[in-house]
């Protein structure tokens, strides 16, 4: 088993438990690449800022700026924080209440088709350079959700494009003018959409470039954080609404009472505790906390 964890200031990778290699946060990468893994999965060790704001409300300036976005008011958006806390749910929801159309499967347009503006793509995994060319030229008119792809917040060549996709000038055009193979796509084109960044990634250890373009929101939690964030969630009459509040109460209770221990808090942990709590009988509580705590 692989992982990276953030430690002291620095990126050290485990494989099978090994320490293999440590270094600075410049050189994230590389630690990333020595494991074999895409992200650290163990962040929270990193200091958290402080804010005068709640996580909540951290939560609704993310709404408030994707509607602006939406609008043609900002060009762009950076969303970063841990997984599993609702970030993507937050901006596709807040997309779709703008009157936005989630065309993130293409099968039914044909290359050289026209988008339509009122639509948005996610984008997820990974991305060379060039193939970010053609995402944002195949989009260029709506928006473009990059969500857990930092490879692009990564490559020198892929932020240039997105500097230039990002730009405050009147006029973005964004070029290729290496070797172009594909006669679908041209050197240069104007660029009038808009760009979402969903990252699991600090703040801090993003392009600061893309970060001054944006309208950003850092949405690193401490474990106390994510309880709060979580027990609002358990309010909402979309989570979950197949088990009985009495059981998604019980499942919360648990959680926060032993936060401090539990591996991986997210929402997938109250799911988790609830299945436990509906299933598992009067022996559900040291069930619940031996699977979340270990």
């Amino acid at each position: 088993m692989s992982q990276v964890e953030f430690v002291n200031g620095k990126y050290v990778a485990y494989i099978n438990g090994k320490k293999v290699t440590r270094s600075k946060r410049e050189h994230m990468d590389y630690v990333l690449r020595k494991a074999g893994v895409s992200a650290p999965v163990a962040t929270a060790t990193e200091p958290v800022k402080e804010s005068k704001f709640t996580i909540n409300q951290r939560f609704g300036f993310v709404s408030d700026m994707v509607k602006m976005l939406a609008k043609g008011e900002q060009a762009s958006v950076v969303v970063s924080g841990p997984g599993g806390l609702g970030k993507s749910h937050t901006v596709y929801k807040s997309l779709s209440e703008a009157g936005f159309n989630d065309l993130s499967s293409l099968d039914e347009l044909e290359i050289g088709d026209k988008v339509p503006a009122n639509s948005f793509r996610v984008i997820k995994g990974y991305s060379t350079p060039k193939g970010l060319y053609r995402v944002l030229f195949e989009n260029r008119n709506s928006v473009v959700v990059f969500d857990d792809c930092d490879s692009v917040l990564k490559d020198p060549v892929s932020l240039n494009l997105l500097k230039a996709a990002l730009d405050s000038y009147s006029r973005r055009v964004i070029s290729w003018r290496a070797d172009m193979k594909d006669e679908d796509l041209p050197n240069a084109f104007t660029f009038t959409g808009r760009v979402v960044f969903i990252s699991n990634l600090s703040s801090g250890s993003l392009d600061q470039a893309i970060i001054s373009r944006s309208m950003a929101v850092d949405l690193t939690m401490t474990q106390q954080q994510k309880v709060e964030r979580m027990r609002f969630l358990l309010t909402q009459d979309e989570f979950m609404p197949e088990y009985s509040t009495e059981h998604k109460n019980d499942a919360m209770d648990l959680i926060a009472d032993v936060c401090d221990s539990v591996k991986d808090l997210s929402l997938r942990t109250l799911i988790q505790v609830t299945k436990i709590r509906k299933a598992a009988g009067d022996n559900w509580r040291d069930l619940a906390e031996y699977t979340i705590c270990g």
